[in-house]
């Protein structure tokens, strides 16, 4: 009986099946999609370190604001054992410090930052009685700084909104010295889970 040969290719080698190109694919597929989705991560990652970032600064920078009244200014005056202020409400008190005073003291504020044209601009919010106030910074590219307050918040293209609370505890960690804690949070709704911040000093 006969048997029916295929002839061999010249170089002796033969083409992939339909079975094997699927799997290719597959695996190829695969491969990309899981190099998409870290690439993905990568790019979150690197937005929140930089949200982040600028959480620390701004919370150092409150802790440096908080640091340069005087000990018996109502900024920073608290009885005796007692906390002034919380990290979980906004809140604000009538403050008496010996003959200063009563005054209205915040222990929160807004912060609005943006890097637009080469300038970035930083807006504070406070209120007074009242009636909230704005105060803009402005680091020019030619290393001028300007300065502007407005009773209405500037709009900023492209910005990051930050709250900010503080408290104020006396006689903590120890007898005689205040502990200040400012906790910051990223209000931005695009960031999940939100970015949030908390860094302490002590004084006296």
């Amino acid at each position: 009986m006969a048997m029916l040969k295929y002839p061999k290719s010249k170089n002796g080698s033969r083409g992939f099946t339909l079975i094997e190109t699927l799997v290719a694919m597959f695996v190829l597929a695969v491969g990309l999609v899981s190099l998409a989705g870290l690439g993905a991560q990568m790019v979150t990652t690197t937005s929140n370190s930089h949200y982040a970032s600028v959480a620390a600064d701004l919370a150092s920078e409150k802790l440096e604001d908080l640091n340069r009244w005087p000990t018996f200014d109502p900024n920073v005056y608290v009885a005796s054992g007692s906390t002034a202020g919380s990290l979980t409400s906004d809140q604000s008190a009538n403050v008496t410090s010996g003959s200063i005073g009563p005054e209205l003291v915040n222990y929160y504020d807004d912060v609005t930052t943006a890097d637009t044209t080469g300038a970035i601009s930083e807006t504070v919010s406070l209120v007074a009685s009242g009636s909230p106030s704005y105060k803009t910074t402005t680091h020019n590219p030619d290393g001028t700084i300007t300065t502007s307050t407005g009773t209405s918040a500037p709009s900023l293209i492209g910005s990051l909104d930050f709250h900010r609370r503080w408290t104020i505890e006396m006689d903590q960690p120890v007898t005689g010295v205040r502990r200040v804690t400012v906790l910051i949070t990223l209000q931005n709704q695009m960031v999940h889970p939100p970015v949030t911040f908390q860094m302490s000093m002590v004084r006296p």
